[in-house]
């Protein structure tokens, strides 16, 4: 696996993760000095190569003149994201992506999960987009710093979460405000996919469907918006 520009790759190197190699634009050496530094400093491969190599190497197209290789992604599971929130001594806070398959919606909301201090998030393994080399690039790195479970059923892993006492909501069109809601409980908030929203068993399963104000003629929002504003919906409550 690929992880490609200057900042996600710096947060590689935050999150320890065994990184096999790393191409190094000639030409771009003096702005990559940091991360020459602590490639050598773990004593990393390092590989200085012309633009044209990395250009050819590169997956997102859009390298900033550094490429690492890494041996896959490395998920988590539910108990580790739970642990994160009892450490943290705080109310768990997830994120349950239904079927999301847009690798940019998932790596901005990896991202904003990282910045709001959401303790993990959960994604589907099939027929969902997985943290691939453009969710890297997207999320800034960002899920390099934060809990990810990759899960084969998405339904019984809201039913685990409902056995610790985690209460989860659906964000949809026609549903309560969340601005009326208290989500300073144990939180799970299910983002349903780009094109269906939530499946219908997984919208059972929640608590309550949660709704953002709409004032235009478009019925819907981005996955990735109505997310973030969600999640910060979560954080200006939490703060209070």
């Amino acid at each position: 696996m690929k992880v490609e520009g200057k900042n996600a790759v710096i947060e590689l190197f935050r999150s320890n993760t065994k990184i096999d190699k790393i191409m190094i634009e000639t030409s771009a050496k003096n702005q990559l000095q940091n991360i020459i530094e602590l490639a050598s400093k773990k004593r990393i491969r390092l590989q200085f190569l012309t633009k044209e190599v990395l250009d050819r190497e590169s997956d997102v197209k859009n390298h900033q003149g550094v490429i690492a290789f890494i041996n896959g992604y490395q998920y988590s599971n539910l108990d580790e994201i739970l642990k994160v929130a009892n450490e943290r001594q705080e109310n768990p806070f997830i994120i349950l992506c239904d079927g999301i398959e847009d690798p940019h919606n998932l790596g901005s909301i990896i991202r904003t999960c990282e910045c709001a201090g959401v303790h993990g998030l959960v994604i589907q393994k099939n027929r969902a987009c997985q943290v691939n080399d453009t969710v890297i690039k997207v999320s800034t790195g960002a899920c390099f710093n934060i809990k990810i479970a990759c899960v084969t059923n998405l339904n019984d892993a809201i039913r685990k979460l409902k056995d610790k006492g985690v209460w989860v909501f659906g964000l949809e069109a026609n549903g309560n405000s969340i601005y009326n809601t208290n989500l300073t409980m144990p939180t799970a908030l299910v983002v349903g996919s780009e094109g269906f929203g939530i499946s219908n068993l997984t919208k059972k399963l929640c608590d309550e469907i949660l709704s953002l104000p709409m004032k235009g003629k478009v019925n819907s929002l981005n996955a990735s918006v109505a997310g973030g504003l969600a999640i910060y919906e979560v954080v200006r409550q939490r703060k209070i």
